[in-house]
């Protein structure tokens, strides 16, 4: 019986193990209910004139643009969004600046064609998932003059070096999902194994609260990522298919093929999970797949720290 009891201990273990190993809530942070928002005190950034309450900076239809004259004039659809209630401006979570926030996406600087197939394969199915509720929602009510006024405004801007900076570590402070899916550092100082994860922090948590386009993220990986994750970029000795094949040679893109080269580390880990699990297919997604079939997470995790690592 004895045995019995141990061997069944065992396999508890051995699949409490296998569980965690496979948890994926680190790179699919879930929204908590949201709290009510002060709409009293007036907030601001460094080097801006303007004054936020925390109600207007959460207001997914007409969020702050804190540096109006930095950009070009933002069009309807980014600024304010489309139709009610799933049109959302796409400047709350992808910023005025098109840098985004760990739980979206960058867009600067992405070709104006490419970010319009992808509001469609969000539309037709083809993009699923557990980050992309709100895309489907948005892809389903926005007519295609407003898809391609934003894409064409995304289009036109250019990544900030330095917005999202990948580092080794092997610990990083506890942590919790905060609003907008983004994650926080404890307060109490306490550390945690890395582990098999990526995990963002905000530069200035303060910050990217208030989402200050000219704050950004660390994306902390275990020690030796990036110099694995360089290698199978380059092919991986035939694991996969090297970067630069599509990429092209700088990982900036060519023509409709988005540059990836100092993209956000936990999204570019999203797209290879979602293209290996069938999140997302069709299309030019098809063609990733002899790049993912032999990946596993650790790869993907070392790949894209390698890739967020680079110069956008």
């Amino acid at each position: 019986m004895m045995r019995l009891i141990g061997t069944l201990t065992a396999l508890l273990v051995c699949a409490a193990t296998a569980m965690a190993a496979d948890n994926l809530d680190w790179a699919y942070p879930a929204t908590p209910r949201p709290e009510p928002l002060d709409n009293k005190v007036q907030k601001h950034v460094p080097g801006s004139t303007r004054k936020y309450t925390q109600a207007q900076i959460d207001d997914p239809f007409n969020p702050p643009d804190w540096f109006p004259n930095e950009h070009p004039p933002m069009p309807e659809v980014v600024a304010h969004g489309g139709q009610r209630p799933a049109g959302r401006a796409c400047a709350q979570c992808h910023l005025p600046s098109g840098d985004g926030h760990p739980e979206s996406a960058s867009l600067a600087g992405l070709n104006a064609n490419y970010i319009v197939r992808q509001m469609a394969a969000f539309k037709n199915g083809e993009r699923k998932g557990v980050r992309a509720g709100v895309m489907i929602a948005m892809a389903k009510v926005l007519n295609e003059a407003e898809v391609k006024a934003a894409a064409d405004y995304f289009a036109s801007l250019k990544p900030m070096p330095g917005y999202n900076k990948v580092m080794e570590a092997d610990k990083v402070p506890a942590t919790y999902v905060g609003p907008g899916g983004m994650r926080f550092a404890l307060t109490d100082g306490v550390f945690e194994p890395i582990g098999n994860r990526i995990i963002v922090l905000p530069q200035s948590a303060e910050r990217a609260s208030l989402r200050d386009p000219k704050s950004g993220f660390a994306d902390f990986v275990a020690k030796g990522s990036i110099a694995k994750g360089a290698t199978l970029a380059a092919g991986g000795d035939g694991k996969t298919v090297a970067c630069t094949t599509c990429h092209g040679p700088d990982l900036k893109g060519l023509n409709e093929v988005p540059g990836i080269a100092g993209r956000s580390a936990i999204y570019i880990f999203r797209q290879l999970n979602d293209m290996k699990t069938g999140n997302r297919s069709g299309g030019a997604a098809e063609l990733m797949k002899p790049v993912v079939t032999k990946l596993d997470q650790s790869d993907m995790i070392a790949l894209a720290a390698y890739l967020g690592s680079r110069d956008p």
